[in-house]
């Protein structure tokens, strides 16, 4: 079965989900815009038509919302709100805890806990477990596996066995993503350090907030497509959610603004 031909269903499977999002986000890049976004609003709509079916409240919304807009973006979690499923546990994700990217990255700082960079299987197994508590959802220790295995699917795009910053953080609403932003301004290693260097003014190894101020405000005026000055207090608030007792130490910072390099 194709990802056009799951769209006619009534319910979906969570693997059936995961590959309608691998298709139409061919690039790669944990969100549909563009040209993606309109395929999948023509086919979402072809195929409802062909099974007999009418758009759900949600679908007529959706489609109301993104099916004239040429600069339209949503993510995974956009998505899961518009599909039927038979367990749609990404929902679950937009409880409290997740609802900003401050939060967020509190919460990527509580189960990184080693300050690995990344967050593997079983830590990833933890996250779940707690947001499925606080979305009331008791589930097996099988289940929990199995949620864990998906996630990694979902969201692995390298394909290493554990999470990133990044890859995570699409567990966030495009609007409430701010990394996304990020993405066009990360620099190389080299880069990187040199900035560190320059901003961390007083050489003590971590940057405190009035020098994540300036950082942020010459990375505003230098990449002003992808980054807006009037939102330099909420760029500055969830990065700072990454620090120590309002040190931010190279690594962290690292997660933000270096690019990975193969």
């Amino acid at each position: 079965m194709t990802a056009e031909t799951h769209l006619q269903g009534v319910e979906i499977s969570a693997a059936q989900f995961f590959e309608i999002w691998h298709h139409y986000d061919s690039d790669g890049n944990g969100f549909m815009d563009g040209k993606e976004l309109q395929n999948f609003i023509q086919e979402l709509q072809q195929a409802r038509k062909k099974a007999g079916l009418d758009l759900t409240p949600e679908m007529k919304a959706f489609v109301d919302q993104y099916g004239k807009s040429t600069d339209g973006k949503i993510g995974i979690v956009e998505l899961a709100q518009v599909l039927p499923t038979e367990e749609n546990f990404l929902l679950f994700f937009r409880c409290q805890q997740l609802k900003s990217s401050e939060d967020f990255m509190q919460t990527w700082r509580k189960y990184d806990s080693d300050h690995s960079g990344f967050i593997d299987s079983e830590e990833l197994k933890s996250f779940l477990k707690d947001l499925l508590q606080k979305a009331n959802k008791q589930i097996d220790d099988s289940k929990l596996t199995e949620y864990t295995e998906i996630m990694l699917r979902m969201f692995d795009a390298n394909n290493d066995g554990k999470l990133e910053l990044t890859e995570l953080a699409r567990l966030l609403p495009v609007q409430e993503n701010f990394l996304i932003k990020f993405q066009g301004v990360k620099m190389c290693a080299k880069e990187f350090n040199n900035a560190f260097e320059m901003y961390d003014q007083d050489g003590n190894g971590y940057i405190d907030e009035n020098e994540l101020d300036a950082l942020l405000k010459d990375l505003c005026e230098k990449n002003k497509k992808e980054l807006d000055i009037t939102n330099l207090a909420t760029y500055k608030k969830s990065i700072m959610a990454l620090s120590d007792g309002g040190k931010l130490y190279r690594a962290e910072l690292a997660l933000i603004l270096c690019a990975e390099e193969n």
